[in-house]
């Protein structure tokens, strides 16, 4: 090298510095990309992405290529920059060299271009793959042997190079995933988390239950009965005489709205309309259940206990609540029974719904003792209490203000101000 130019030397030690930068950028840019919206931008036909997808389905051979590309050039500019310093200082131009090749190397080859690609990937990335995707082509079999070589030094430590194992999501990381979507409105990430725990749930969750169910008795005078179709607000009622447990079915509004209208209803008529009752467990998960209605063209079922008691009553708009927040009319019921005070206080209904209260209000009451706010406080007394009892559940007291018929009617909670 001795009658190489200086000038020429320093051009190439010029560029294998900025060889080792790009390889050292690729590298960083295309493990830090976004593999989901990277497979998003491949779909919509990017040429780029679709190529730095295909490197990175193979990581093993994609590593192998610019660590390959990068220590060739590394090494290749520290030998230059040995002949440049011995040529210019002599013989300590060796430990001059590798000191300045040192600094410059970790400044403008790793740390700058590393940097620059793990804020920006995409830019970085994309342009690198065509270019990587050349040389891969080119230096495909010496890659392939090195690969093969550390592969092999890798699989009795059970490790894996397919890139698919890596990218599969758990449910949890996918909820994860959801929250932190800055993308999303607010509204659409509460929503789509609501999917996700609507495996957790199950239909004694949600139903309305036994005591609370409003439907038709036949046993009652046909006045009372067209009285009560003509001001029911729901559009589907159970049929039954004189208990649920001898229930005949369920009637739907529509079917006899004609006839009613008209006054020419009669008890023939309200019999033939009542269609067959349809039963389920309580401890139907909702997504399945979900689906079942579906299957079944159904929207309203009787939720039965081991023994086949009737326990309650769960709709279709129940199931679809849990998912998109309350809407109906008798969701507006449901947030009746939580009233909050002017001093900041809350007073809250003892028939509401543990899990609506927590979906309504954020507060973290437990859901696994009781279904009900009076059933949760009698679970944590372990007794019927008395009036102005007190007790704290987490971060709220609540304070039991009226009972009657053994059952508590109101309770006055006071939140956990930091939370609210």
């Amino acid at each position: 090298m001795d009658e190489i130019p200086l000038g020429t030397l320093y051009l190439a030690l010029l560029v294998l510095i900025v060889l080792s930068g790009f390889f050292s950028s690729s590298e960083t840019g295309l493990m830090a990309l976004n593999r989901y919206r990277l497979r998003h931008r491949a779909n919509e036909g990017h040429r780029g992405a679709r190529l730095a997808q295909t490197l990175l389905h193979k990581p093993d051979r994609l590593i192998g290529m610019i660590l390959l590309g990068n220590n060739l050039v590394n090494i290749l500019a520290a030998s230059i920059a040995t002949v440049i310093a011995i040529r210019t200082f002599g013989a300590s131009g060796i430990w001059i060299s590798t000191l300045v090749m040192t600094i410059v190397i970790l400044i403008f080859a790793e740390v700058a271009p590393k940097t620059l690609a793990a804020l920006h990937p995409e830019r970085v990335a994309f342009p690198a793959s065509y270019v990587l995707t050349a040389l891969l082509r080119v230096f495909f079999p010496i890659v392939v042997l090195v690969n093969g070589l550390a592969n092999s030094l890798l699989k009795p430590f059970g490790v894996r190079n397919k890139a698919e194992v890596i990218e599969r999501l758990n449910r949890e990381e996918l909820r994860t995933l959801v929250q932190e979507g800055g993308q999303l409105p607010s509204v659409h990430q509460r929503m789509l988390v609501n999917i996700l725990d609507l495996e957790h749930a199950v239909v004694d969750d949600v139903m309305v239950p036994r005591g609370e169910i409003v439907g038709i008795d036949l046993a009652d005078d046909w006045e009372e009965i067209l009285q009560q179709l003509s001001a029911t607000v729901y559009t589907r009622l159970p049929v039954f005489r004189e208990s649920i447990d001898h229930v005949e079915g369920f009637v739907h509004v529509r079917t006899i709205i004609a006839k009613l209208s008209r006054g020419t209803l009669d008890y023939e008529d309200l019999l033939k309309s009542v269609r067959k009752p349809y039963f389920i467990p309580e401890d139907t998960p909702l997504t399945h259940q979900l689906l079942e209605f579906q299957r079944r063209e159904r929207r309203m079922a009787l939720v039965v206990d081991e023994y086949g008691d009737i326990q309650g009553l769960v709709t279709l708009d129940d199931i679809l609540e849990e998912i998109v927040g309350q809407y109906t009319t008798e969701g507006r019921d449901t947030l009746r029974l939580v009233r909050q005070l002017d001093d900041g206080n809350f007073l809250v209904d003892g028939a509401a719904s543990v899990r609506t209260l927590n979906r309504v209000t954020d507060w973290k009451l437990p859901q696994d003792e009781a279904h009900t706010l009076s059933g949760l406080l009698i679970e944590q007394l372990e007794a019927l209490p008395e009036d102005k009892t007190s007790i704290r559940i987490g971060d709220h007291i609540m304070t039991i203000v009226d009972i009657k018929d053994n059952m508590i009617r109101k309770v006055l909670v006071k939140p956990n101000r930091a939370a609210t």
